[in-house]
């Protein structure tokens, strides 16, 4: 547990969460949709820190937000539509869903290991002068514990996040009260993937893998067969070890789930590339973080286990 601070948006309260944020902490603060659960994208271990005061189940993809489209382009590929739609959006409720650009810095955990990434620019002058104050793209879902209501009041983040979060900047009752519309775009093809404030009036993409916020979940499975709960490697296998079961790499040597979940898509990457047929992971608790590690690990392995 952690001692919940709420500051009235300012100067102060932006200089404040900036040096958490730079210390790899998540902070609450509000945007024109919803207050947003913000943390450096860049940072694996600050992202893991998001899914752990959220209490998330799995590790869905979340948007990253910045401050115009400059900023995105250094991220995401944009196509002609795409373009178009940021001219006409941003700053605003609309995410783009695009392909990610290689080197872009974003942890893979931002992104579920996908080769896609959820590009917003906010209009809200508290996440832009945290934006301008941080100088880094920040990943930043709905702030409130998993499964409870979107917050629009500070007050809701606090009922919802006392304890688990250091800082929320108080910018009072949002405009907008409801998650951003969310489109992605294929070739010259326009998806919408979730409903919201700006009516595009586009046909709703059918179920299948998740790609941003607000879908079912599916995520990236390696092309090898995985073995859950292994204490050594058997022949053929690329061990990726966890706390005091080495292995060929390790989600944690010290056994820290912060750092597992922060290098847990990036080492399942690592796996795939090995020449070794299969892949075989340590035991991790399942508990904390270790609910989600374990809940992407069983979702990685499905259809694809060892013998």
């Amino acid at each position: 547990m952690v001692q919940t601070r709420v500051r009235p948006y300012g100067p102060e309260a932006i200089a404040a969460a900036a040096r958490l944020i730079e210390r790899g902490f998540p902070v609450a603060v509000p945007t024109e949709t919803v207050y947003g659960l913000a943390g450096d994208a860049t940072n694996g271990e600050a992202v893991a820190r998001i899914y752990e005061a959220k209490g998330r189940p799995s590790f869905n993809p979340l948007i990253v937000h910045v401050l115009n489209a400059k900023q995105a382009a250094d991220i995401g590929a944009f196509n002609d539509e795409a373009r178009r739609l940021a001219e006409l959006y941003w700053p605003g409720p609309l995410t783009l869903v695009l392909p990610l650009r290689p080197g872009s810095g974003l942890s893979s955990l931002v992104t579920s290991g996908r080769p896609t990434v959820a590009l917003r620019a906010p209009a809200h002058p508290a996440m832009r002068d945290l934006l301008i104050a941080t100088n880094r793209p920040l990943a930043a879902p709905s702030a409130n514990a998993s499964g409870r209501i979107s917050p629009t009041r500070a007050e809701h983040v606090k009922e919802s996040l006392r304890g688990r979060v250091k800082l929320i900047v108080d910018g009072g009752p949002t405009a907008v009260g409801l998650e951003s519309t969310i489109v992605a775009t294929d070739g010259a093809k326009l998806r919408l993937l979730r409903p919201g404030p700006i009516d595009l009036r586009l046909p709703l993409a059918a179920g299948g893998a998740v790609e941003a916020p607000g879908q079912l979940t599916s995520h990236y499975a390696p092309s090898k067969p995985l073995r859950l709960d292994a204490r050594q490697a058997e022949k053929g296998e690329w061990l990726i070890g966890f706390g005091p079961v080495d292995g060929d790499s390790t989600l944690s040597a010290a056994g820290d789930l912060v750092e597992a979940a922060a290098r847990l898509f990036d080492r399942l990457h690592e796996a795939d590339r090995q020449p070794r047929p299969r892949i075989a992971v340590a035991p991790v608790p399942d508990e904390g973080l270790g609910l989600a590690i374990n809940d992407r690990l069983r979702r990685a392995a499905a259809g694809r286990r060892g013998g």
